[in-house]
C-alpha cells in the first residue's frame, strides 16, 4: 500500500516546481514509510511514497515503461489479487516483466487494455497513469471504494491526491468549506455523501469511476454498479457458493512478501476469516498465523449491555484464539490515550471522524505495525448480509432517511440558529437521502418487503460501508499498515446482492447466509453468537474528561467552533443526564460521550487546517 499525489498543469514549466511535488509527496509519508519517488515530465508531476509489501527489492514508483517509443508512467496505490492471471495472459501477448510486483502488472495492463484494463482487475487500488501517446492522465479507483482518491480540477489542470492533506499543500487548493460542507459535517457526518470531499474544491473520485483529464477538460465514467438479476439458485447452492467466493478471496489476499495477521474480535465475521486464514496457512505449510484484538482498560467493570452491542468480547476472543492456536496478542488502551489519540486521528483522515472508534483503531494499528505489515480485517459483512439491527426493525426500515442518521433534530440543535438557517440541515439530509435512493438498480416485477429490503442493502453498501473503509483506510495507513478486506470482494459483494432477502435471514437470523456458509469452518457457538460491534470505551472517565474538554472549548473564546454551534444548547446536555446516555445524537453512530468527543474533534480540525466557512 502507498500514497499517491500529484497535479497536470497545461501551461506552466513544471519542472521548477519539484520542490512542491516533494512537500505534496511529503505530507503521505505516513502512508508509504519505506520509500519515495518523484517524477516530472511537462506537463504532468507524479509523487509517491512506497510501503513495500510484494517484491519489496524491485517495483519502486513512479514506474516508467516504455512502448513503441512512446512512454507511460503510473503511480499506484493497493494491490492486485489477480495480478498471477494477468501477467500470465499479458506475457502471451509480448509483455515482458523485469519485477514479481503487481504494479508493474498494472501498468502493462494499461498499456495494453488503455482505459478498459479497469474491467480486468480484481483488487483494491487507486492509480494514476500519464499516457504520453494520448496526453491525458487516467485516474482510476477500485469498484467499493477501498482505497481513497481525491482530486481539484484548476483553470489550468488537475491535482490528485490519496488524501485531502496532499492537494491541501498546492498552493491552489484551500481550506474553504461552504455550506454543504458544513452539513456534510453536522448533519451526514461522520459518513460522507460519495463523491463529496467537505472542503469546496476537495472532490472524491467515486468507488468504481475512472477520470480522464486532458487539455479538453475532466470526463467522469462509471464502470461499475451494482446490478439487479433474479437470483436461480437455492439456499444450499447459495451457501456453498459464498463459501466458494470467500475462500477464494481470502485466499488471494493472503499473498505477500512480508507478515501477514489478522484482526479478531471473536464475532462471526472476524473468526471466520481468522480460521479461513488459519487452514490455508496450515495447508500450505506457512506455520502460526499472528492474531490481535482491541479492548480498553476495565472495560469489562464497566460495560453495559444494548442493542448494538449485547455482550462483550473478550471471552469470545480467547475462546476463538484457543480454538485456531493462533499466536494471539492482546492490545489495550487506558482512557488517557484514547482521548490523546482524538487528534492524531483526526488529523489521519484531514476530518472529524469516529471519537474514541477511530483513536483506539489508531491506537491498535500502531501497534500491530511492530510486528505486522499487513492485516486481515472483516469490514463490510454488516452491510453485504444485512447485519445491523435497522435491517430487522420496521421503524428504522420505514423511517425514510439514513438508518444511521435517525433523529436529525437532535443533531440539527446543536447548530448555531444563523448556520442551521443558512446550511438547511434536515432538507439537505432529505435531498441526499432522496438520492441515494434514487440510484437503487432495481429488478423487474420486485415489490414489497424484498423491494424495501435491496434498498436498505443498497444505502448501506454505498453509503455505510465508504464510512468504516475510509476510517479503516486513514487509521491504518496512519501508521503505515495495510489491511485487507475480503467481504469487499466485488464479486461476492454483487452476488449477495441479489440473493433474496429470505435466503440472507436463513434460520430467521441476521446474516443467516453467511453462518450457513460458514457451518464446519466455525464452532456452533461463535457460529451463532449475536453481532458485537467494534469495541468502544465505557469507562466513565472518558465521559468526564471529553465533556470537561468540550466545556473548556466553549469557554475558550478563540475556538473557532463556537460560530457554528449552539453552546448553549451544548452545555445543556452536558449538564444532563443524557450526557452519559446512548442517545442517538450523530444517529447510531455516538452516544453522549462520542457527541462530546466529535466537538472536540470538529474544533480540532478547524484550528488546525485553518478552514475558512465561506
Amino acid at each position: 500500500m502507498c500514497g499517491i499525489t500529484g497535479f497536470i498543469q497545461w501551461h506552466k514549466d513544471l519542472t521548477i516546481q519539484s520542490e512542491l511535488l516533494a512537500d505534496m509527496t511529503r505530507t503521505l509519508s505516513h502512508r508509504g514509510p519505506d520509500a519515495a519517488g518523484t517524477w516530472i515530465s511537462n506537463p504532468c508531476a507524479f509523487g509517491h511514497r512506497r510501503l513495500s509489501v510484494m517484491d519489496p527489492e524491485n517495483g519502486a514508483q513512479p514506474m516508467i515503461r516504455k512502448q513503441d517509443d512512446l512512454t507511460y508512467t503510473l503511480v499506484y496505490n493497493g494491490e492486485l489479487y489477480n495480478a498471477p492471471e494477468l501477467k500470465i495472459e499479458l506475457q502471451q501477448r509480448g509483455h515482458v516483466f523485469l519485477t514479481k510486483c503487481d504494479t508493474e502488472v498494472l501498468l502493462a495492463s494499461y498499456i495494453e487494455w488503455g482505459p478498459e484494463c479497469v474491467d480486468r482487475l480484481n483488487g483494491i487500488f487507486a492509480f494514476a497513469v500519464w499516457d504520453e501517446e494520448k496526453q491525458h492522465v487516467f485516474l482510476a479507483r477500485d469498484r467499493l471504494g477501498v482505497k481513497p482518491l481525491f482530486f481539484t480540477e484548476i483553470q489550468d489542470g488537475l491535482i490528485f491526491g490519496s488524501e485531502p492533506k496532499a492537494l491541501l499543500k498546492h498552493p491552489e487548493v484551500e481550506p474553504v468549506v461552504h455550506a454543504d460542507g458544513l452539513a456534510e459535517i453536522f448533519i451526514i457526518g461522520p459518513a460522507r455523501t460519495p463523491g463529496h470531499g467537505v472542503y469546496a474544491s476537495i472532490r472524491e473520485l467515486r468507488p468504481g469511476h475512472t477520470l480522464i483529464h486532458d487539455r479538453s477538460g475532466t470526463k467522469i465514467r462509471a464502470y461499475w454498479k451494482l446490478e439487479s438479476i433474479p437470483h436461480e439458485e437455492d439456499t444450499e447452492q447459495t451457501a456453498q457458493r459464498v463459501r466458494e467466493l470467500l475462500q477464494d478471496t481470502l485466499e488471494r489476499q493472503l499473498a505477500s512478501d512480508v507478515p501477514v495477521c489478522s484482526l479478531l474480535s471473536g464475532g462471526l465475521d472476524s473468526s471466520a476469516l481468522s480460521a479461513l486464514a488459519v487452514s490455508y496457512y496450515t495447508r500450505t505449510e506457512q506455520g502460526q498465523i499472528d492474531t490481535f484484538s482491541v479492548d480498553y482498560v476495565d472495560n469489562d467493570k464497566h460495560f453495559k449491555a444494548h442493542s448494538f452491542q449485547p455482550g462483550a468480547d473478550g471471552p469470545w476472543i480467547k475462546r476463538m484464539a484457543e480454538e485456531l492456536s493462533t499466536n494471539h496478542h492482546w492490545i489495550e488502551f487506558d482512557t488517557p490515550e484514547v482521548i490523546e489519540a482524538l487528534n492524531y486521528s483526526t488529523e489521519a483522515r484531514d476530518l472529524p471522524g469516529m471519537a474514541d472508534v477511530d483513536s483506539s483503531l489508531y491506537l491498535f494499528c500502531r501497534e500491530i505495525k511492530k510486528r505486522a505489515t499487513v492485516a486481515i480485517s472483516g469490514e463490510a459483512a454488516d452491510e453485504v448480509f444485512g447485519g445491523y439491527p435497522w435491517f430487522h426493525r420496521d421503524e428504522m426500515l420505514n423511517s425514510g432517511t439514513f438508518p444511521w442518521a435517525v433523529a436529525p433534530e437532535l443533531r440539527a440543535s446543536l447548530l448555531a440558529p444563523e448556520v442551521k438557517e443558512w446550511i438547511k440541515p434536515i432538507e439537505y439530509l432529505n435531498d441526499r437521502y432522496a438520492e441515494a435512493v434514487g440510484e437503487v438498480p432495481k429488478l423487474a416485477g420486485e415489490t414489497g418487503k424484498a423491494a424495501q429490503m435491496r434498498t436498505m442493502s443498497y444505502l448501506n453498501i454505498t453509503r455505510f460501508m465508504p464510512t468504516l473503509l475510509d476510517r479503516k483506510d486513514r487509521m491504518s495507513m496512519g501508521v503505515g499498515l495495510e489491511v485487507r478486506v475480503p467481504y469487499c470482494d466485488h464479486r461476492l459483494v454483487q452476488y449477495v446482492w441479489n440473493v433474496p432477502w429470505e435466503i440472507k435471514i436463513t434460520g430467521g437470523r441476521e446474516k443467516g447466509l453467511l453462518r450457513k456458509a460458514l457451518e464446519g469452518i466455525l464452532p456452533d457457538d461463535v457460529l451463532y453468537r449475536k453481532k458485537s460491534p467494534y469495541p468502544k470505551t465505557h469507562n466513565p472517565a472518558y465521559l468526564h474528561t471529553v465533556k470537561q474538554q468540550a466545556l473548556d472549548m466553549l469557554n475558550d473564546p478563540s475556538s473557532p467552533i463556537l460560530s457554528l454551534i449552539n453552546a448553549k444548547r451544548v452545555r445543556e446536555i452536558a449538564n444532563s443526564p443524557d450526557a452519559s446516555s446512548n442517545l442517538p445524537w450523530f444517529g447510531q453512530l455516538m452516544s453522549g460521550p462520542q457527541l462530546f468527543a466529535y466537538l472536540v474533534q470538529v474544533n480540532h480540525w478547524l484550528k488546525t487546517y485553518h478552514v475558512a466557512i465561506r
